[in-house]
């Protein structure tokens, strides 16, 4: 996401999204686990993403505290 003029894909596998936002895997997975699979539900072991998906995890990997920004609680585990 970070070239707006390369051509969009429909579907990225979990290294292609972390090549895209410029992380590591190690890192995507930890966003994803922080903001999205926080309710007790397992990580599925190989994912497929959608360029919007990569909208909303470059958000959360550019994420700077923000105090006009009312971030959601955490979901209790």
């Amino acid at each position: 996401m970070k070239n707006s003029n390369q051509a969009q894909k429909n579907c990225y596998t979990e290294v292609e999204a972390a090549e895209s936002l410029g992380i590591s895997l190690l890192h995507l997975h930890a966003i994803l686990d922080e903001n999205v699979f926080n309710d007790g539900v397992p990580r599925p072991a190989n994912m497929l993403l959608e360029a919007s998906d990569l909208v909303l995890l470059e958000f959360w990997c550019n994420l700077t505290p923000n105090p006009k920004v009312v971030r959601m609680p955490r979901r209790p585990r």
